[in-house]
């Protein structure tokens, strides 16, 4: 029902900035959480950032004050804009999104690569 392609990943120096974009389409009207993961190989996927229908947000500790997560609900886009970079950084990151219902399920985009070189 929902569909989420991300974009905007790529390889950036450390310091350096990446806004990562994912549209969904489908039901969106189900949608009443989007969020942003991460996953390095042989690690567990890790959330990022978060923000509820109602525009509360939430970050990991490790990326406070240097990444916001941003949502246009008329275009049915969540953005993540990362500023100063690190190597650690380095990961797929997935588009995530909840959905209101008989149960409460998720979808999964088909994640991006960010890169940050030292």
């Amino acid at each position: 029902q929902v569909q989420l392609v991300e974009s905007g990943g790529g390889v950036v120096q450390a310091g350096g900035s990446l806004r990562l974009s994912c549209s969904a389409s489908g039901s969106t009207s189900s949608i009443v959480a989007m969020a942003w993961y991460r996953q390095v190989p042989g690690e567990q996927r890790e959330l990022v950032a978060v923000v509820s229908s109602g525009g509360t947000t939430n970050y990991a500790d490790s990326v406070k004050g240097r990444v916001t997560i941003s949502r246009d609900a008329a275009k049915n886009i969540v953005y993540l804009q990362m500023n100063s970079l690190k190597p650690e950084d380095t990961a797929v990151y997935y588009c995530n999104v909840g959905l209101r219902g008989l149960v409460y399920r998720n979808v999964w985009g088909q994640g991006t690569q960010v890169t940050v070189s030292s």
